[in-house]
């Protein structure tokens, strides 16, 4: 009422937007950070506490032995000699040719150069969403780039032959975790839809396949794929030893691969199955555009844990005597021009830098990928 109203000089129902009060002094800035994250609780202040001590603790050794004490020229062994010696980078200095391409020809070497370069041309673009042409990038990269490297690499049309006992370092690294990863995740996602599926033929075949290749150490597989391999082929026919690692590592992948996808297809809810049978398309329509986006959505820390445990799996070539990048490494340990106390360390942790840069892109990567994907779920 109009009288009750003019009397009543309190009111319960802002008629203004109130100004917005900047958050409390103890949320803001780096202080604000470590109290909600580092000193939350008194469980959560004692662990930052002794983790800080342990901090402090080794990283100025590290430093020190790393960078302020490390030899970073030399043409020799001499030059890391010495009580106070730390890392000797100009080891690593010397060999990283052989680290990089092992004993690929010098005057060849610009073919390992133009096919990673053509690589990252097909990567980067099919990389970043905002790039369009993304079916056209997938050709280049899946059958144009793959014949154009075989070219290179070994050496076809009048290029210099190279044999693949040549190769080495991170070249075979990488083609070995490429061929493994591009063979892997598309017979993976058959032998998962094979496991699922209501024919009893193809299921226990997948079911066969799976359990075999999983309950197999992958140096079991290599040595397999290395001897015995050529005694189930003819006799004129012969497989080259590089060749027989990869089909036992792509083999040995897709099992682990089936498995990720498998639990990405049973998160689906039943209603999508039924949905995509509702809309009278074909099963493999369904597959394609409805199911299996889904579930390789949901399932991508998986399917990059796959490709990252494949990554560090490809040191184990050095068993049926393939030099990848760590076995490259550890070979040159033996030189008797470096042979020193603290080479085997600069090498190894040149190798494990190089192996924590692939596999923490990839990890970042996928975790770009999540977000950008994660479209949260709707009632």
């Amino acid at each position: 009422m109009p009288g009750i109203e003019s009397a009543n000089p309190f009111y319960y129902v802002a008629r203004e937007e109130l100004p917005q009060l900047p958050p409390p002094t103890s949320q803001r800035g780096f202080g604000g950070w470590m109290r909600t994250n580092l000193f939350a609780t008194p469980r959560d202040t004692v662990l930052s506490i002794v983790v800080l001590l342990l901090l402090v603790w080794m990283i100025p050794p590290m430093v020190q032995w790393l960078f302020i004490d490390a030899v970073w020229t030399g043409e020799g062994r001499e030059a890391c000699l010495g009580p106070d010696v730390g890392a000797c980078w100009a080891f690593v200095e010397a060999k990283f040719g052989q680290f990089i391409y092992g004993r690929y020809p010098l005057e060849e070497r610009w073919r390992v150069d133009l096919t990673a370069v053509l690589l990252i041309i097909g990567l980067v673009p099919i990389a970043i969403p905002s790039v369009p042409y993304k079916r056209e990038n997938a050709i280049y990269l899946l059958v144009v780039f793959p014949i154009l490297a075989f070219i290179l690499l070994t050496g076809q049309f009048g290029l210099v032959p190279v044999e693949t006992s040549r190769w080495g370092g991170l070249l075979v690294t990488l083609v070995v975790a490429i061929v493994g990863i591009v063979v892997s995740f598309p017979f993976g996602i058959l032998l998962a839809l094979g496991r699922r599926s209501n024919l009893p033929i193809v299921k226990t075949l997948s079911v066969v396949f799976i359990e075999f290749w999983r309950g197999v150490p992958l140096i079991t597989v290599l040595f397999m794929s290395s001897v015995m391999l050529p005694l189930f082929l003819p006799e004129n026919v012969t497989f080259d030893k590089l060749l027989r690692a990869l089909i036992g590592v792509a083999l040995f992948a897709s099992a682990y691969m089936a498995e990720v996808v498998r639990g990405g297809l049973q998160a689906i809810p039943k209603g999508q199955y039924e949905a995509s049978d509702a809309m009278g398309i074909t099963y493999w329509q369904g597959m394609r555009l409805i199911i299996l986006p889904q579930a390789l959505k949901l399932v991508i820390p998986g399917i990059v844990n796959t490709f990252i445990g494949l990554f560090k799996d490809t040191s184990l070539v050095l068993i049926i005597g393939i030099f990848d990048l760590l076995g490259i490494v550890q070979q040159n340990f033996t030189d008797p021009n470096w042979i020193t106390p603290v080479t085997p360390a600069t090498g190894l942790i040149f190798a494990a830098f190089v192996y924590f840069i692939f596999c923490f892109s990839m990890s970042r990567y996928s975790v770009f990928m999540e977000r950008r994907l994660d479209t949260g779920h709707r009632s």
